[in-house]
């Protein structure tokens, strides 16, 4: 499909394309910067084909970020491996949903969701702060379903995986924020991955805008990691909390326009 793209219009989107690399590669989130620029340039063009190009413009950051903190954490992959498999399959079904149906209905739940984790992460001063994995016989099941449920919203709709997938780590098996961050990655790039691979073969990207953002989200996920592995676990929960913060602001507003 062909759009009229303007020198502002595509300055505006690798901005934002920059600042979600950055954002994303620590905490998540990035979607909530990236996904909302898309849908402000280019209106008239259909959902699932700016989804879709959001998809192409996140995974080479989502990847960078990924090799990057697997050089430099040990990534507890008893954890993350039955999320990623569960959560490319999962996320292969939301692709296919949100190009046949609407995704408004998730709006006003979003900032909900992250109200929530907001409250329980600043209540608990040492949520997240200390690296002591609990793996044991059920470790498996659950890493799958959790990485199913998310997957599966990861490829419906999309904004706040990331976040998502760090607090799944961090309360359900008690990693750190960083290695919680290094985990969420993982899964990250399986998930994405899938969904670009359905909104691929459905015709639902735009290539040349997707791959000019890539480039982008990947100078912004350099940044953004090097900043994690090199401030560790407290860092990686502040900007948490600052970022969930702004999220709630921004998928609440969202949710009022949409109702209102």
């Amino acid at each position: 499909m062909h759009i009229d793209l303007s020198t502002f219009d595509l300055i505006f989107v690798l901005i934002a394309a920059t600042g979600a690399g950055l954002i994303d590669s620590m905490v998540g989130g990035g979607g909530l910067i990236q996904t909302p620029a898309l849908f402000a340039a280019f209106p008239l063009t259909s959902h699932a084909q700016l989804l879709g190009t959001a998809k192409l413009a996140g995974i080479g950051g989502t990847i960078s970020a990924a090799m990057r903190f697997a050089r430099s954490v040990q990534i507890p992959w008893r954890i993350a491996l039955p999320a990623t498999v569960a959560a490319f399959v999962a996320s292969l079904l939301g692709a296919l949903l949100t190009t046949r149906m609407p995704t408004q209905f998730f709006r006003p739940l979003v900032p909900v969701m992250l109200t929530a984790v907001f409250v329980y992460v600043a209540r608990r001063h040492d949520f997240g702060t200390v690296h002591a994995p609990r793996i044991d016989s059920k470790t498996t099941l659950f890493a799958m379903i959790g990485g199913g449920v998310i997957g599966l919203y990861d490829g419906f709709f999309g904004p706040g995986t990331g976040t998502f997938l760090v607090f799944f780590f961090v309360r359900l098996f008690a990693l750190d924020f960083l290695h919680a961050s290094a985990s969420a990655k993982i899964v990250n790039v399986a998930a994405n991955a899938a969904a670009l691979l359905l909104f691929g073969v459905t015709g639902n990207v735009l290539w040349l805008l997707g791959l000019a953002m890539m480039v982008c989200n990947i100078g912004g996920s350099l940044v953004g990691s090097h900043l994690a592995i090199r401030h560790g676990s407290t860092f990686v929960r502040k900007v948490f909390l600052c970022v969930v913060s702004a999220l709630i602001a921004k998928t609440a507003w969202d949710a009022l326009r949409g109702i209102f």
